[in-house]
């Protein structure tokens, strides 16, 4: 059965770090391009940083330059990297596997919650 569980979430000041991380298995990994969506209160969901299954990287404006997204294809996992921390980063983070047949076939995870607050 497939299964994307994420997990690194918690509570953290602002400019403070947080590694988010999603383990996979289930299926074939590494022809899979891999992303990171977030969801706050009363607000759509939006992409935040994907990684295509040849390395390339994507991220949302209002987070390039403060989170890097990572994969490593032997662990079957992806990484989050969230520098300098800010309060409108607070949500829940989804990990996404996004199908190279269409994205009605994508996986997701369950989440995991992201705050930044002092």
């Amino acid at each position: 059965q497939v299964q994307l569980v994420e997990s690194g979430g918690g509570l953290v000041q602002p400019g403070g770090s947080l590694r988010l991380s999603c383990a996979a298995s289930g299926f074939i990994f590494s022809i899979y391009g891999m992303g990171w969506y977030r969801q706050a209160p009363g607000k759509q969901r939006e992409l935040v940083a994907r990684i295509a299954s040849g390395g390339s990287t994507n991220y949302a404006d209002s987070v390039k330059g403060r989170f890097t997204i990572s994969r490593d294809n032997a662990k079957n996992t992806v990484y989050l990297q969230m520098n300098s921390l800010k309060p409108e980063d607070t949500a829940v983070y989804y990990c996404n596997a996004g199908s190279p047949i269409g994205s009605r076939y994508d996986y997701w995870g369950q989440g995991t919650q992201v705050t930044v607050s002092s």
